[in-house]
């Protein structure tokens, strides 16, 4: 059953914390096998991914074969009917707009000693997306991975796909298409990852690599973190809607279903100040869950992580909200730029009951890949800042050396790093003439 608590009862507390640190991840020991899956790509390239390829996706490839070519994106593209091409070019076209407002600025100065300081930002030349396949084939994403990365300036961006039994999504290519990828791979798994990290003979390696996937491309990332960035390790999705009185209860249960009919993991919250509304959400998700597509998959979700939070005011209701730091988070209430100003952790909020979260999957503009598992506290969603890096700049005259220097000098001595001292007094006694 989900969970009822209620922020005044004596035992809230204690039934709170066991909510947050609930294991939702479904995580198999897989690292062992990922670990094999790498070090095979890592030694036998093109042949360890065609043959991994063979064996969990039931494709044969060759050298040749493992990319798309033009004439084949082109092929499928063409499929794409025509009202689901419009939608994904407004969406391109929304994100692209968000994205490039994110794009940060060099920065130069000369400081009260003479120095000139400052930094640049310069994208990462390649990057890599993982792109699920099959029943996870999502378009949305492909274009709030690749997006971003090349607003950022990245000169090659490939993604690769996994095509199960040969079936290619002609919607995620028009998506690869219309966001400027360069490079389209048919293969997927851990062994996909490592290639994207390593190289093989046919597939360049990149500098970062983004995108979710399952435990093993989850666990393969986490293993070439290092050798590569990478953007983060998603979990199961997760909802959170605070909500007052004056809400459609329907709404709000089809809020919490579509994050719900993601995965048996997910989680769909409410935290709410009035019992009636509490009571008619309840009843309505139970009504949708009758006839709703992805039932058996949204019901899981909320029969064993769904709860409904009584608390007995907006602002006990957003100090919890930061405490669970959601991925999405809904503010339902009649004033939500007040109430946004009270949080201070989620991934992405929503503000007004006009704002459902499944337009911020697709054409908000903003980005849904977005922190999970409670990481909005220290981390935030993927964006331009993910695929550019800062380098700082500093430029001395001799007059500013003059100046700071022997404090440079005086700092090395005393973690006796006597040629720190040294470079820097061969140049302060050139400049005194010594």
């Amino acid at each position: 059953m989900p969970q009822f608590l209620n922020a005044t009862d004596a035992g809230f507390e204690a039934s709170f914390t066991a909510l947050l640190g609930a294991k939702r991840e479904d995580s198999p020991d897989v690292d062992a096998v990922v670990a094999d899956i790498i070090a095979d790509v890592r030694a036998r390239g093109d042949a360890a991914v065609i043959e991994l390829t063979e064996r969990f996706d039931r494709l044969t490839l060759t050298p040749e074969t493992l990319r798309f070519s033009p004439a084949e994106i082109e092929a499928l593209v063409a499929q794409v009917p025509e009202a689901e091409r419009a939608a994904l070019e407004l969406a391109a076209g929304r994100i692209r707009a968000y994205h490039a407002r994110q794009m940060p600025q060099d920065e130069s100065w000369v400081d009260e000693s003479g120095a000139t300081l400052g930094w640049r930002w310069s994208p990462v030349s390649a990057a890599g997306l993982y792109v699920p396949g099959g029943l996870a084939s999502y378009p949305s994403s492909v274009l709030m991975n690749a997006i971003p990365a090349k607003v950022a300036g990245v000169e090659r961006l490939a993604i690769v796909v996994p095509t199960p039994d040969g079936k290619a999504n002609p919607l995620v290519l028009l998506a690869a298409q219309l966001a400027g990828v360069d490079e389209i791979y048919r293969i997927g798994g851990a062994q996909a990852v490592a290639a994207l990290a390593y190289g093989t003979e046919s597939i360049a390696p990149v500098d970062k690599i983004t995108g979710p996937g399952n435990a093993f491309v989850a666990a393969a990332k986490r293993r070439v973190f290092g050798k590569v960035g990478i953007d983060m390790i998603a979990g199961p999705s997760e909802i959170l809607v605070i909500a007052d009185a004056d809400n459609d209860p329907d709404w709000i249960a089809l809020d919490m279903l579509s994050q719900a009919e993601h995965d048996e993991s997910a989680q769909a919250l409410l935290i709410t100040d009035c019992p009636k509304l509490a009571k008619a959400v309840q009843a309505s998700i139970e009504k949708h869950l009758q006839t709703l597509e992805r039932r058996a998959i949204a019901g899981k979700s909320w029969e064993d992580f769904g709860a409904i939070i009584m608390v007995p005011d907006m602002a006990k209701a957003c100090e919890l909200s930061n405490r669970i730091a959601p991925e999405h988070l809904e503010l339902c209430v009649a004033d939500p730029d007040e109430l946004a100003k009270s949080i201070t952790h989620a991934g992405a909020i929503f503000l007004g009951a006009w704002t459902p979260e499944a337009i911020g999957d697709y054409v908000g503009g903003p980005n849904h890949v977005l922190p999970t598992a409670r990481s909005a506290r220290f981390s935030s969603g993927l964006s331009v800042m993910d695929f550019v890096k800062r380098t700082t700049l500093a430029k001395m005259t001799p007059e500013a050396l003059g100046k700071i220097g022997p404090a440079a000098e005086t700092l090395a001595k005393s973690e006796s790093l006597e040629a720190h001292g040294l470079s820097v007094r061969a140049r302060l006694d050139r400049l005194n003439g010594q």
